[in-house]
């Protein structure tokens, strides 16, 4: 008896918690940053991770992704190349940015969250945290966010002057049942 009861917890457990998988093709990793005054966008490609996520249970849940650091894009092959180099992301080295979250709870909003985490870039590891959105798809889920950082705290850039400290990160992620 003992048995069964332990075997249907441990399957109803399973049945709450989703893991979702992201979609580089459906996704989208942007930022924006000043150079010389003017707004440059780019952005990154090659997402991997996993994602567990359950709205009713946020203590189960959470994100663990990378991008190829490699494929940053700003639509100019020579400031593409330049900033693949050692004195920005170097690729070489430190191939793809990671994210892992440490901590995922709802906002006072419906379907919206705020997520803490460990963020990498370089090999320099700072926590950030910021508001996302999760909006079900007919497969899983669309998470939408946006944060902020200072490149200088992740060594990106060196003692550029004329690029700016602070930079804005966008992200759109599907992520289908796995």
């Amino acid at each position: 008896m003992f048995k069964g009861i332990l075997l249907t917890t441990l399957v109803m457990a399973g049945l709450q918690s989703q893991f979702y998988i992201p979609s580089d093709s459906g996704s989208s990793i942007k930022f924006k940053i000043k150079n010389l005054g003017i707004s440059v966008t780019g952005s990154f490609t090659g997402l991997k991770g996993k994602i567990q996520f359950d709205p009713a249970n946020l203590g189960t849940s959470s994100i663990e992704a990378t991008v190829d650091a490699g494929t940053v894009n700003t639509g100019i092959d020579l400031r593409d190349d330049h900033l693949r180099k050692e004195e920005y992301f170097n690729v070489k080295n430190y191939p793809q940015i990671r994210f892992v979250s440490s901590k995922i709870t709802k906002s006072n909003k419906a379907g919206d969250y705020l997520v803490t985490g460990n963020l990498t870039i370089r090999n320099v590891t700072k926590e950030i945290s910021f508001p996302f959105t999760a909006s079900p798809q007919s497969r899983g889920f669309l998470f939408k966010g946006e944060f902020k950082i200072n490149r200088r705290d992740f060594k990106v850039g060196g003692n550029s002057f004329t690029l700016s400290d602070n930079l804005t990160v966008q992200l759109s992620v599907l992520a289908p049942k796995e």
